[in-house]
């Protein structure tokens, strides 16, 4: 009979004391338990015992979480959490250096229990760690000198323990003094710092960023970009992971309030959004993650990856402002970019007032924005009142024209050249090019908490999104002269064009040059390559119709590969027959009777040059004699002695046929298609199934292919779940027309 499902049976350790085994009521009160713990051990006083797990965690064991321990679990009982957290809170301020340091250590790994932290803060346990970071270390700044390593442990077990009790929520960040943040941003600050220390202080700095923005505004006061690369020069990727992991909080914290700054001595916090990419652009951060970090030699983990992640999240989204900003049509500095773009393509400079008629112009005007692809030729300015992309898109189109001029003016002319069904709109294609990146690199969306997804080639370049647009416009234009695309083809353009770049960007290209080349690749025809081998993988070709219709194919298909297996049979194959020396010096033939029942085969002289007759096979194995095929070292000629120093490739090769009692008829294929073809032969004659690789593989070719000529004529075709419903019967059968 099981027990109760109330009763918990486990194993409780105290030390020197042989381990318990008892069975706990889950019922009954945990201090009742404790007490009937300490009474077997004749312990007094169990009000100050707890019960805690007996494994890395060391978590005490409380009414609320007593339902996780199971069966076999192994607990400990020890100092209650409330005894502990007053003994460390004494310790930890005793004169003695030894005994101070051993209570922090202490405090550092219990303070991960929530149940003991909130009994350390109870006893203000916050503020004399704050204390002890504040003026206590300055006591011991003496000593650092001939006790590095304590003074470096005795405040890394410190910032350990701070950081630990202030992840369980308990406190806020609020409370913090000015002195405190200071000297957080002092060990950061220094050149030559204990590398726990540096860890915890970053960690520190984040967390009082994200969390509090009074804080921030605080820390703007003592943290600068140019006090944080060093770090990300060094070769410790935690250290790196946790000063991307502050650039990104202030990035996130970032005002969007214009203000002013000291180009040679800035605050990051001071800074709006746009002035701040500016600064980093400045301090040269990109070049420097990019090779101390992504290029070291070191491979990215977990945590610096999803960092990366949201530091490129963080950067496209300052492009959000241009993004969703309308142009003007009547703003004249707008109007002149679009005015830039005309005179880079045509060659032509503004035409003074007096140089020829209004209409002239307005109509020159017009044909050369019809070239250049807009929508609305007699205002383009209307073009970009589309949000997103909104501004962003002429922003693009001016790069573009500006540092690509060559390509620019070639697409631009190569078009206008063109039908006018037949060209490929620049104006219109960039806004729509423009938006589509935005949604691909998801530009005004927060960072996801678990996504890992950075690219490095967007490190190499200081306007990566910019070069980004240049590279994928030009395959635009490449691919819509592949798919010989009209203005009625525009949205399957851009369709293609999504795919080739979603998929180039899989591969994560190391640089825009390499994801230009992956590009060049990915031409149309791959595509659709690619689309119909990927055909029958896909969601839709994964529905029950069509899994039903392969599986009603697949017996069809078993049955052709059988049929093909035991007309090989039929031909008849030569193998070499193996004397007692282990020499190949004789062949043998072996073939099927054309009914299938019976085996001939005979030795050879030499190696036959096609079918040899029946008539001339001496020996005959009748099919229903078969009992068994046994293959590899199963085989009776693979066990005798010496036979397993064979080389690996001959013992692949052989199998045996059992008929009567046993007796053997032994092979060894000459390649490994006629050993799987023979195999499966076998097999099938005796009615079992053929398992061989080439089976596999056979069934995979000839059922995807049969699949997909099946399938032909639904392409684009929406398959339904469950079939369609079963007319009713007609009222009479009076249209039925009789032959007779």
């Amino acid at each position: 009979m099981p027990p109760p499902a109330d009763i918990v049976k486990v194993a409780i350790e105290w030390p020197g004391a042989f381990p318990k085994l008892m069975e706990i009521d889950q019922k009954k009160p945990l201090s009742a338990i404790i007490k009937e713990v300490c009474e077997g051990w004749n312990l007094p006083e169990p009000e100050t015992r707890a019960l805690q797990n007996a494994d890395s965690t060391n978590f005490y064991i409380t009414e609320k979480n007593r339902n996780n321990i199971k069966n076999g679990s192994i607990l400990r009982l020890t100092t209650s959490a409330a005894q502990m957290a007053q003994m460390l809170h004494e310790r930890s301020q005793s004169s003695s250096m030894d005994v101070k340091l051993e209570a922090l250590k202490d405090l550092a790994n219990s303070s991960r229990d929530i149940t003991f932290a909130q009994e350390f803060i109870n006893l203000d346990g916050i503020s004399l760690l704050t204390q002890m970071v504040e003026s206590g270390t300055e006591r011991y700044q003496k000593l650092q000198k001939i006790m590095k390593p304590c003074f470096g442990d005795l405040l890394s077990f410190t910032l350990t323990a701070f950081v630990e009790l202030m992840d369980h929520g308990i406190v806020s960040w609020d409370t913090f003094s000015v002195a405190f943040i200071k000297k957080i941003a002092s060990f950061v600050c220094k050149s030559a710092m204990d590398t726990a220390v540096l860890q915890r202080s970053l960690a520190i700095l984040e967390s009082m960023v994200l969390n509090s923005q009074d804080l921030y505004q605080k820390v703007a006061q003592e943290i600068t970009i140019g006090q944080l690369i060093p770090h990300l020069q060094g070769t410790d990727q935690d250290i790196q992971t946790y000063t991307i992991a502050v650039i990104n909080a202030l990035f996130l914290k970032a005002p969007e309030d214009k203000r002013q700054f000291d180009e040679d001595y800035v605050n990051i916090l001071d800074c709006p959004l746009t002035e701040m990419a500016h600064i980093l652009a400045q301090k040269q951060l990109r070049s420097i993650i990019l090779s101390n970090v992504i290029r070291s030699n070191k491979p990215i983990n977990d945590e610096m990856a999803h960092q990366l992640y949201v530091l490129q999240v963080l950067t496209f989204n300052l492009l959000e402002d241009r993004m969703m900003t309308k142009m003007d049509p009547q703003d004249q500095a707008q109007r002149d970019i679009i005015f830039e773009l005309r005179r880079i393509a045509f060659d032509v400079e503004c035409e003074s007032n007096n140089s020829g008629s209004i209409e002239k112009r307005k109509s020159m005007y017009t044909r050369d924005y019809k070239k250049l692809g807009f929508i609305n030729h007699v205002n383009p300015a209307v073009d970009f009142t589309q949000i997103p992309p909104g501004m962003l898109a002429l922003d693009n189109m001016l790069y573009f024209a500006r540092h690509h001029q060559d390509a620019y003016i070639r697409i631009v002319l190569e078009n206008s050249s063109r039908e006018d069904k037949h060209e490929c709109p620049f104006g219109r294609s960039s806004i729509e090019l423009t938006k589509m990146l935005c949604e691909i690199l998801k530009v005004g969306e927060l960072p996801s908490e678990n996504c890992h997804d950075f690219h490095p080639m967007f490190f190499t370049h200081d306007r990566s999104f910019e070069e980004f647009f240049c590279i994928c416009i030009q395959l635009l234009n490449k691919t819509w002269k592949e798919m010989r695309a009209t203005s009625e083809d525009f949205n399957k353009v851009m369709q293609v064009v999504k795919e080739q770049i979603t998929r180039a960007l899989t591969i994560k290209p190391n640089s825009l040059d390499q994801f230009k080349s992956r590009l060049q690749n990915l031409s149309y025809t791959e595509i659709l390559k690619l689309r119909q081998s990927e055909r029958m993988n896909q969601e839709d070709f994964q529905s029950r119709p069509i899994l039903e219709l392969r599986e009603k194919i697949q017996p069809e298909i078993m049955e052709l590969i059988k049929q093909q297996r035991l007309n090989r049979l039929c031909e008849g194959t030569c193998f070499r027959k193996i004397s007692s020396r282990r020499r190949q010096d004789k062949f043998w033939y072996c073939r099927l009777s054309p009914n299938h029942k019976v085996l001939h085969y005979g030795d050879l002289e030499e190696s036959p040059q096609g079918e040899v007759p029946h008539d001339s096979l001496q020996d005959k194995l009748p099919v229903a004699d078969i009992k068994a095929v046994v293959t590899g070292k199963d085989c009776p000629h693979m066990k005798e002695k010496g036979a397993l120093k064979q080389n690996k490739e001959l013992l692949e090769l052989a199998f045996s046929v059992l008929y009567e009692s046993d007796e053997y008829l032994n092979f060894i294929a000459p390649d490994k298609h006629e050993y799987c073809v023979w195999t499966d032969g076998l097999n099938a004659l005796l009615g079992k199934e053929m398992t061989s690789e080439f089976t596999r593989s056979d069934m995979d070719t000839l059922l995807n292919m049969e699949m997909k000529l099946r399938l032909l004529d639904l392409e684009n075709i929406q398959i339904p779940e469950v079939p369609p419903p079963i007319p009713k019967e007609p009222s009479n059968y009076d249209f039925v027309y009789d032959c007779n």
